[in-house]
C-alpha cells in the first residue's frame, strides 16, 4: 500500500436514512442512505450508498456499500471512495477504491478498519499510500 501511511480518529454517523426496504421469503432487503463526519488524522465528511440483506431475525446478515469521503487526510485536501463488505458479523472488509482519489489525495490506495466499543463509540484506522 505504498508509503504505509496511517491515520486514526473517530466518527459520527450524523444521518440513517433509509430509502426502501423489500420483504421476501427468510430476508428483508435495505437501501440506506448515510452521512458521517470525520475527526482526527481524517477530517471531513462521508456519504455512504448502502445495500443490506437482513434474516428473519431482522439483524444485518450482510451489506455492500460504497462511501464517498471528502475532506482532509494528514493535512492533504482532496477525496476517495471506499467500498466495504460484510457478510456476517465476524467482520467487515472496507478498502479505498483504486483511481477514485482527487486533489493532494489523487493515487491513494488502502485499507480502512473501523471498531464500535461498547458505548457505541466509532473509531477507525485508515492504512494507506499515496502512489
Amino acid at each position: 500500500m505504498g508509503s504505509g501511511s496511517r491515520a486514526s480518529g473517530s466518527f459520527e454517523v450524523t444521518a440513517f436514512e433509509p430509502v426502501e426496504t423489500e420483504e421476501r421469503e427468510g430476508a428483508a432487503f435495505g437501501r440506506v442512505r448515510i452521512a458521517k463526519t470525520f475527526t482526527g488524522g481524517l477530517s471531513g465528511a462521508g456519504e455512504v450508498r448502502m445495500l443490506s440483506v437482513a434474516g428473519p431475525s431482522g439483524s444485518p446478515a450482510s451489506y455492500v456499500a460504497v462511501e464517498h469521503v471528502t475532506g482532509e487526510l494528514d493535512g492533504r485536501k482532496g477525496s476517495f471512495v471506499l467500498q466495504h463488505a460484510a457478510w456476517d458479523t465476524t467482520g467487515t472488509t472496507i478498502r479505498v477504491v483504486p483511481g477514485t482519489g482527487t486533489g493532494e489525495l489523487a493515487g491513494i490506495t488502502g485499507e480502512f478498519h473501523l471498531t464500535v466499543d461498547g458505548s457505541g463509540t466509532h473509531t477507525y484506522v485508515l492504512e494507506y499510500g499515496l502512489g
